[in-house]
């Protein structure tokens, strides 16, 4: 008699030789061969597991079949979220819940806070979970974009920050995909580093140095981390601070904007004003960072005409646009102040009508240089007390037909294009002080393939603050889609072209530790933490 270890081979290896056209004829391939062996039904990840065991290949067609959630790699890079440990917040803010054990405006049953509940909060050991998720799940992550939350990373202890940042490079180059038995994980030999308690006895200059030599062994280790964003408030942005995060290999930053009225922010008790959103803007571009708005409609004191009136001036006035949006809607959980207005009937969020049609409002003018990243934060429905509860309105929205020229509801997904089948579409416009060029190319199909944007400063200032060529992540030396098709390096040349036109001597790059190989095959060099190249 076989035992169950044979019985599951055998149908794996069935499976694979099934013709499979569609999710469908996936779904009647799976019940079939469970009742032919006596198996419970496959899940795709079982699946995915079997074949990295039989150490066997995946047609492409099946392999797209079996990914779980593809648009996580969609966009060209593996998103991975970590939280940092539970630390003081220094806002007040009376829409932010506090939780015992978990940091500041986060709630324990939201689905990364669980999962770095699970791993302690130790960055190695979140950072490899996740890794090994997306492999699991048929992803192949050799491009992360790490992004670090878990509240005001500026007000962070100094040496926890270089131990934490030191943790996630180390994970990213000792992660080791095994195929033997299907083993999934970190190598055997598991370095010094990661027992190293965030304040121990030793001194911040020698935890820099051991994030750069991570840093340098990244450039050249199979998972790469490509992108490093921060979140943190916009009155600690300065000089010191955005120096700091270079060293860490940061290119986006994440800020808590809200609103954009100095009354409301006020009442929200948020301990700044629209002044330090728009100072910060102009720092943050000018070191070349990508900058991300988180925004609230429905805050205490404001209307939906407000908030669309708001949401316009973020594109209308030149001391903003930011290149990425996260929609925040205000919603009422326990352990805010705003619970206690609520109670109280001096609070009443927007009803889903109401939201929907504002945000609705909002896709159709966002400027087409822009990214929303969400419309709802992932907060679960048993912890909203009032509010929008609404979690696919993007879905909802697709479904309605609303039409929207943001960069996410333009990129090409898995769509195929020839490498000479594209246009160049530049749109300039000002920005805190600079001039900003979003260079985009785009097929025949109206579909996003790529884009730069260069950012151009009177003082001599010439810096590419993104580079990104959209399409499934492919793997180097992978099959060749978007990625990997030479549309990166002809997007850079065309920035260089125009700097070069507008009398800049050399052109930085704001550049994720894991691309600057890239940057050196097309010439460019290393200067403190930017890529550099002479134009003249």
């Amino acid at each position: 008699m076989k035992d169950i270890n044979e019985k599951i081979e055998e149908a794996i290896k069935e499976l694979l030789s099934a013709k499979i056209a569609d999710s469908k004829d996936l779904m009647l391939v799976k019940r079939k061969i469970a009742k032919k062996y006596g198996l419970d039904i496959f899940s795709n990840a079982e699946i995915i597991k079997g074949v990295q065991t039989l150490a066997q290949g995946l047609n492409p067609l099946l392999k797209k079949l079996l990914r779980k959630r593809a648009v996580r790699t969609m966009s060209g890079i593996a998103p991975v979220a970590v939280l940092t440990k539970p630390y003081p917040c220094p806002g007040k803010c009376a829409y932010c819940p506090t939780e015992k054990d978990v940091p500041q405006s986060y709630l324990s049953n939201e689905p990364a806070v669980m999962r770095a509940i699970r791993c302690g909060y130790n960055p190695f050991v979140q950072v490899q979970d996740r890794l090994r998720a997306l492999i699991n799940n048929g992803h192949e992550p050799t491009k992360i974009e790490l992004i670090v939350i878990g509240g005001t990373w500026s007000y962070l202890p100094e040496k926890y920050k270089y131990w934490y940042v030191l943790n996630l490079f180390a994970a990213a180059n000792q992660f080791c995909h095994s195929r033997e038995g299907g083993n999934l994980g970190e190598k055997k030999a598991i370095s010094p580093i990661t027992k190293i308690p965030a304040f121990a006895g030793m001194t911040r200059g020698e935890l820099k140095n051991l994030l750069i030599k991570e840093q340098k062994k990244n450039e050249n280790t199979k998972y790469q981390i490509i992108g490093l964003t921060l979140e943190t408030r916009p009155d600690y942005i300065c000089d010191e601070e955005l120096l700091q995060m270079r060293t860490f290999g940061c290119t986006r930053v994440e800020l808590g904007v809200q609103h954009l009225d100095d009354k409301i922010l006020k009442l929200n008790k948020r301990g700044h004003g629209v002044k330090e959103i728009a100072d910060a803007t102009a720092l943050l571009k000018n070191y070349g960072f990508k900058v991300t708005y988180h925004i609230m409609p429905g805050l205490p004191g404001s209307t939906p005409a407000r908030d669309f009136k708001m949401y316009r001036q973020l594109f209308t006035d030149e001391r903003f646009q930011p290149d990425q949006i996260k929609f925040y809607p205000c919603v009422v959980t326990k352990g805010s102040l705003l619970y206690h207005w609520w109670k109280q009937g001096k609070y009443k969020p927007y009803t889903d009508k109401q939201l929907r049609e504002l945000i609705i409002k909002c896709k159709k003018i966002t400027p087409e240089y822009v990214r929303i990243i969400r419309l709802i934060r992932d907060i679960p429905g048993e912890s909203i007390v009032a509010g929008n509860k609404i979690t696919n309105l993007r879905q909802v929205m697709q479904d309605e037909g609303v039409v929207c020229r943001c960069i996410r509801c333009r990129e090409v997904g898995d769509f195929r294009f020839s490498i000479f089948d594209f246009r160049f579409n530049i749109i300039n416009y000002n920005a805190s002080g600079g001039k900003e060029y979003f260079i985009q190319a785009v097929s025949k199909e109206d579909k996003l393939l790529g884009f730069c944007r260069l950012r151009l400063v009177d003082e001599g200032l010439a810096i590419v603050r993104e580079l990104h060529v959209y399409g499934e992540l492919v793997s180097v030396g992978g099959e060749k889609k978007v990625q990997h098709a030479g549309l990166g390096k002809i997007l850079l040349g065309e920035a260089e072209e125009i700097a070069k036109n507008e009398n800049y001597d050399i052109l930085k790059i704001i550049s994720g530790v894991g691309v600057r190989g890239y940057y050196r095959k097309l010439g460019y060099r290393l200067h403190e933490t930017y890529m550099e190249k002479k134009l003249k």
